[in-house]
């Protein structure tokens, strides 16, 4: 009953998320059968891009899944799904050049990149510890906690509003360096700028969820005090 209070909140997020992924689904296929005139695959693509940047020392990995695409920056290496990295086609190369726009990022100190990179410790210890504390805050009627919980939970909302722009900038680095390099042609931009702008909308769903369900759990607060 404690969630279920103010649910009405986590409806746009939920309606948003499910778009993003159909809009997602429906880009990220229909481009996938669209080979580039350049013949590159995504890992290929993806070593055009590092090493033009000096970036020689990042390795291109393939890894297991679907759209499991990542940089991971701990490591300094990207991981490419097998779809991925070996397909020729926009899709292919557009969320692998998407990939090693991070490693760009973190090259160049990006503030917000590295923002996010000190945030995710801290989000993977506050996703478990915020509900335990909410919950408990409840049934104890320990008032104190619920702050503490909301208040940790807030983190994990400022780690989604970050993680926008890093992703949207990720994106503009790709294009930019696809064109520039001479990855694809200029008439196949629009056509990346499609993939890599539905799967950006994943991030902004994410974060609208995340803020209706602070502003629910900070509502519910409120009425409890009451």
């Amino acid at each position: 009953m404690i969630f279920g209070a103010y649910w009405w909140l986590l409806i746009p997020g939920f309606l948003l998320g499910i778009y993003a992924q159909i809009k997602l689904t429906a880009a990220y296929n229909k481009y996938l059968q669209v080979r580039t005139y350049s013949g590159l695959t995504g890992a290929q693509a993806a070593r055009e891009i590092l090493s033009d940047a000096g970036l020689v020392n990042v390795p291109v990995e393939e890894i297991g899944g679907r759209l499991t695409d990542h940089f991971d920056p701990g490591k300094k290496a990207l991981f490419l799904s097998s779809e991925n990295f070996h397909g020729q086609s926009i899709s292919a190369v557009g969320v692998a050049a998407h990939e090693a726009g991070h490693a760009l990022q973190q090259k160049a100190a990006y503030a917000l990149f590295n923002l996010r990179m000190m945030l995710v410790p801290v989000t993977q210890i506050a996703s478990m510890a915020w509900m335990g504390l909410f919950i408990l805050g409840f049934i104890l009627h320990l008032s104190r906690l619920i702050p503490i919980a909301i208040g940790i939970f807030a983190v994990m909302t400022l780690f989604q509003l970050v993680t926008l722009p890093v992703e949207f900038d990720a994106s503009r680095r790709a294009k930019q360096q696809l064109l520039k390099l001479g990855l694809v042609r200029a008439e196949e931009g629009p056509a990346v700028s499609k993939v890599l702008s539905a799967a950006a909308l994943t991030y902004v769903a994410a974060l609208v969820t995340s803020m209706m369900q602070l502003l629910q759990f900070v509502m519910i607060a409120r009425n409890d005090r009451r």
